[in-house]
């Protein structure tokens, strides 16, 4: 059995957010951590221990993930755009990433993690 992995989640809904730990949670996968905002997810980023994250494109107060992304590939750890639009909110750099629809499925979000 593989060791579970340390998914950042990085969502500005609470309800959303706690869905998808549950969600990772019952796949056998940990939490890194939950942020909503760009500046505390770079913040974690800079911690290291991540393994994968799930970055909602679209955050709070028109905020975009698109630096979390850019710190994330830096590092080369893998990750999966979570969006309610089209692939057109997606920063043009990371359109050959995996996306996961809104609303969320359980299967979703196992099969775009196993796409990383």
């Amino acid at each position: 059995m593989t060791a579970a992995k340390q998914i950042l989640i990085v969502e500005d809904e609470p309800l959303i957010a706690m869905m998808l730990e549950d969600f990772l949670d019952i796949l056998d996968q940990g939490v890194a951590g939950s942020t909503d905002n760009v500046a505390t997810a770079l913040e974690r980023v800079g911690q290291g221990g991540i393994d994968a994250a799930i970055l909602d494109v679209n955050l709070r107060g028109g905020e975009k993930s698109t630096p979390v992304a850019e710190a994330l590939a830096a590092a080369g750890v893998p990750f999966v755009f979570a969006t309610g639009g089209g692939d057109d909110s997606v920063d043009e750099r990371f359109r050959d990433r995996p996306v996961l629809q809104k609303p969320f499925t359980m299967d979703g979000v196992a099969k775009a993690l196993a796409a990383l």
